[in-house]
């Protein structure tokens, strides 16, 4: 087992950035580890514009901002980027275990930066009733097959929620041929930015249901329609205030969570309300050494934020090396 200074679990946005810093601020033997075949993380699928005003002063797609870092990174001495390395376990004493093709590897870092960002919440977890035909999708991975992969998940889509990818999703849609028949959204107002609400929504007339919920989803092999009905103002469903929507897709937009199971394992105490680590400060864990940085520290709006916040996190595991 091998004993490194930095190991930063994510090359997403926030483990670039975060790698960076830290070399800029003296720490001269890194390890990244990325899971995927590529850096970039979430931004990879994101080909829509908006990312980038604020810190590049420009607009940019996901793709390109990632581009700008991952050329930065890989012109930076010092930092080993291990790609395709899933990372399975970590002690207190910062010991990480991952998996690579074909072997299983063990590090043993003097700090641990966590970039492993977020998932999406399921329809499981806003408890939507009824069958459990194909065509229900978390609004991320609609995203992935139409970005990624080139496929339609459907052609007639009710969305779940006003989250930002799911606004985003729906104007998608659209530009693929396919036709959103609702956004309900329980809250009074969306979830999602302003502008992605004018620009997604409102410039293609896609009806929108706020303080509905979808009560019943029905189909046997493939969602074939759902109930949606209006609720009060402590989301209770008003009587005689139903109604069907045809739709053979689903995508679900409620929210995300952080993805700090690695870093519970290690005994970080983290806030049960948003899985995120409990902490006082920017980008610190309970546990010295063990920092985390974007939406694994807290879900952020743009990338912009995840960038300036994980550039301190680098900074901050640097200056934690130095006192060692």
């Amino acid at each position: 087992m091998i004993t490194r200074d930095l190991v930063i679990v994510g090359g997403g946005p926030a483990g670039m950035a975060a790698a960076i810093a830290a070399r800029e601020n003296g720490v001269k033997d890194i390890l990244l580890l990325e899971r995927d075949q590529s850096l970039g993380g979430i931004l990879n699928q994101c080909i829509h514009t908006g990312f980038g005003i604020e810190y590049f002063k420009e607009i940019l797609t996901g793709p390109e901002y990632a581009s700008r870092f991952i050329k930065k990174i890989k012109g930076v001495p010092d930092i080993e980027i291990s790609m395709r390395s899933f990372v399975v376990h970590l002690t207190k004493d910062k010991t990480i275990t991952f998996l690579k093709p074909g072997s299983m590897e063990r590090v043993k870092a003097k700090a641990v930066i966590m970039a492993t960002g977020c998932r999406e919440k399921t329809r499981e977890m806003v408890h939507i009733t009824g069958t459990r035909p194909s065509g229900v999708f978390p609004a991320g991975l609609a995203q992935k097959l139409i970005n990624i992969e080139g496929l339609l998940p459907g052609k007639e889509i009710v969305i779940v929620g006003s989250g930002d990818i799911g606004l985003i999703m729906a104007r998608r849609l659209i530009l693929e041929g396919a036709r959103v028949n609702a956004v309900v959204e329980i809250q009074a107002h969306s979830r999602g930015l302003a502008r992605n609400m004018v620009q997604c929504i409102e410039d293609f007339g896609i009806p929108v249901y706020f303080n509905h919920k979808i009560s019943e989803i029905y189909g046997k092999d493939r969602v074939e329609k759902v109930d949606v009905v209006r609720v009060d103002g402590n989301f209770n469903e008003i009587t005689g205030a139903k109604f069907e929507i045809r739709c053979d897709t689903i995508l679900i937009s409620v929210g995300l969570i952080p993805e700090n199971e690695l870093i519970e394992m290690a005994g970080v105490i983290i806030d049960k309300r948003t899985n995120a680590p409990a902490s006082k400060e920017l980008n610190k864990t309970s546990i010295p050494g063990i920092f985390a940085c974007g939406n694994s520290f807290k879900v952020y709006d743009i990338v912009d934020s995840v960038t300036r916040d994980s550039l301190l996190a680098g900074s901050l595991a640097a200056e934690y090396l130095k006192g060692l």
